[in-house]
């Protein structure tokens, strides 16, 4: 199962999404556009699982695909 991450920069003046928690797979303005972003990716790449991490890495949301 693909394993994307979306993560605020450590400044928070970002979002950015991880493939297998990695390497920043992009980089966007806000979490919106980070969240769509990955769920795309999680949709093409099925079966995906796209987890929402707060500034703390805690995860506040995760979605199955």
């Amino acid at each position: 199962m693909n394993m994307y991450t979306v993560l605020p920069t450590p400044d928070n003046s970002a979002w950015i999404v991880k493939l297998e928690d990695v390497a920043p797979d992009g980089q966007y303005q806000s979490e919106d556009e980070a969240l769509n972003a990955a769920k795309e990716m999680a949709k093409n790449n099925t079966p995906s699982v796209v987890k929402i991490l707060d500034k703390d890495h805690n995860v506040q949301e995760e979605i199955k695909f």
